[in-house]
């Protein structure tokens, strides 16, 4: 399957991983990067295990990005990117970027932080609102704003000084009468005559607007230099400079700055959509984890959101998937388990062979693609084959399986059996484990025939490590089938060297319908022993299924 290009491919296994499934994965991501040039980005569904996280550090490759979810989130969907303003622009101003960009809502920003919103019924409303004289000084307005909303200049004074004091008022009586009206700090809309303009400096004015373009003479320049009186000079008539100065107040004076609903670029469409609905907002900004402000988006941007493009290794079960998995876009499976019940939109590209281990398929894959092996790589492969067949002696190991970890070994530097020791040390040193840790380590879920069973499986080579688990085990299940809503529980423990199983089971019919499943085993102490059972997948599951299924 063709992916769209810049579109990254998530390539992940099962929860509760296991080697076979966090190696694949990584091993797999860089096979696909390398032959579509498109980037495969390996994760992983759950918590590592030791056994794991030793294979890791000894072949020096990061763990995997966790992802318990693959939901589209909003960082999937084509974000608006709006710039953020300065709170102080003008009405006027935030009105033109408004219409130039095709937008109803301005994000109003400080160093990338959102401080607040204005829509285009908000600036309506300015407009439309009667307020009185003094509004222009309450909102703390600047010079350069005035300037800008009158397409004037300023003449005397810094256009980067406020008007923060005084009313706003039009000269159109005679210098007599505007000395009875005009006080210290107003703004003062005038024409071109120089009583007029001369009166209002002397009576201490902050501020004269001198309409039509007139000329200010050197006189009028002076005085108001010597009375701290900013003068800017406009093309607009007296009526058109009086009706646009309001335009002129800072945005941040009418912007909505608390209850504002925003969004983390984390967040997953499904979680806001309602809220979206639920609300009579266009838009809504988006941050990241830090609130640094990202864009905006609409309802309308839900339309085409992109779905998370997916690839599963390991696994094809719906219960054992990552979260979210029915609302990704799979593209391809790579397991060697029996076929589940995961079902996908479209076609997939699906291959499962009858393998001891997912890692196998993937180094196939590898040789047929003519791509080179790195020692790193080669080593999590097999890491992963001998982890999944016990080093050869699982019943689902094959003579392929075999041939191609010792293929591998040779290619990382490594003996195989020395490293299965190390790797099963460390996957059973787990006297420092919880049992919820212990538990997790290697669970699955499977669904027969609407009986849905949960499996946990601990492998060791200590006997007396075996042990100890079942003592410590036996009363924690009931806890766990309870919170996990699965029908029957069972935890195996299985002993690498002796090669077999004890099996701990928390359910009703149990016990009963592991003496059907296995002939001859005897239930003793809440424990049943499975002699020659080592594998889950080829042994236990499908003994089970077939009493089930009957």
């Amino acid at each position: 399957m063709v992916n769209e290009t810049g579109r990254k491919v998530i390539v992940i296994g099962h929860k509760n991983p296991d080697t076979d499934s966090i190696c694949s994965a990584i091993a797999y991501a860089r096979l696909k990067q390398a032959i579509t040039g498109t980037e495969h980005i390996p994760c992983r569904a759950g918590m590592l295990n030791p056994e794991t996280e030793y294979v890791l550090q000894k072949f020096n490759i990061p763990a995997p990005e966790l992802r318990e979810d693959v939901r589209t989130q909003i960082k999937d969907i084509e974000i608006r990117k709006t710039k953020g303003v300065r709170s102080n622009i003008s009405l006027k101003k935030a009105w033109s970027l408004m219409k130039e960009l095709g937008v109803v809502t301005l994000p109003i920003t400080k160093d990338n932080y959102l401080e607040g919103l204005i829509t285009i019924g908000d600036i309506a409303n300015s407009y439309m609102n009667v307020y009185d004289s003094a509004i222009l000084s309450a909102a703390n307005t600047q010079y350069m704003n005035i300037k800008e909303t009158l397409e004037g200049v300023v003449i005397v004074g810094d256009e980067k000084n406020y008007f923060s004091q005084g009313k706003v008022l039009v000269a159109a009586a005679n210098p007599d009468l505007m000395e009875s009206y005009i006080e210290e700090h107003d703004l003062v809309i005038l024409g071109n005559r120089y009583e007029s303009q001369l009166c209002a400096i002397e009576m201490n004015a902050g501020c004269i607007v001198v309409c039509d373009g007139a000329p200010v003479s050197m006189t009028i320049r002076k005085l108001a230099e010597e009375h701290h009186c900013t003068v800017i000079s406009t093309p607009f008539d007296t009526f058109t400079a009086a009706r646009l100065i309001n335009q002129s107040m800072p945005i941040g004076y009418f912007m909505k700055t608390s209850n504002i609903i925003s969004f983390d670029i984390e967040d997953y469409t499904d979680d806001i959509k309602d809220i979206m609905a639920s609300k009579r907002h266009r838009d809504f900004p988006i941050l990241d984890k830090d609130g640094h402000y990202k864009g905006m988006i609409s309802r309308r941007n839900l339309l085409g959101m992109k779905r998370k493009q997916v690839i599963l290794v390991d696994h094809n079960e719906r219960a054992q998937a990552v979260e979210g998995i029915e609302g990704a876009d799979i593209l391809e499976i790579i397991d060697h388990h029996r076929l589940g019940s995961l079902e996908t939109i479209a076609p997939v590209f699906f291959r499962n062979q009858p393998l001891g281990c997912t890692a196998t398929i993937i180094y196939q894959m590898y040789q047929e693609a003519g791509a080179q092996i790195s020692p790193e790589i080669a080593g999590l492969l097999c890491s992963a084959i001998i982890s999944d067949t016990l080093l050869y002696r699982s019943p689902t190991c094959t003579e392929v399986d075999r041939r191609t970890a010792e293929q591998l070994a040779k290619i990382a530097g490594v003996n195989t059996g020395q490293l299965a020791r190390e790797m099963f040390a460390a996957g059973s040193d787990l006297k420092q484990k919880t049992e919820k840790e212990i538990f997790y380590q290697d669970y699955k879920v499977f669904n027969v025939d609407g009986t849905t069973v949960g499996i946990s499986q601990i492998s060791s080579m200590d006997e007396e490590e075996l042990q100890d688990l079942k003592t410590r085990m036996a009363p924690f299940l009931e806890t766990m089938r309870s919170k996990h809503s699965v029908d029957m529980l069972f935890f195996m423990l299985t002993s690498i060297l002796e090669e077999s199983t004890e099996v701990l089971c928390d359910s009703v019919n149990g016990e009963q319908i592991l003496e059907q499943a296995f002939p001859g085993c005897r239930p003793q102490n809440q424990a049943v022993s499975l002699p020659g059972v080592v594998s889950r997948k080829k042994q236990f599951v499908p003994a089970l299924m077939m009493v089930l299924q009957s």
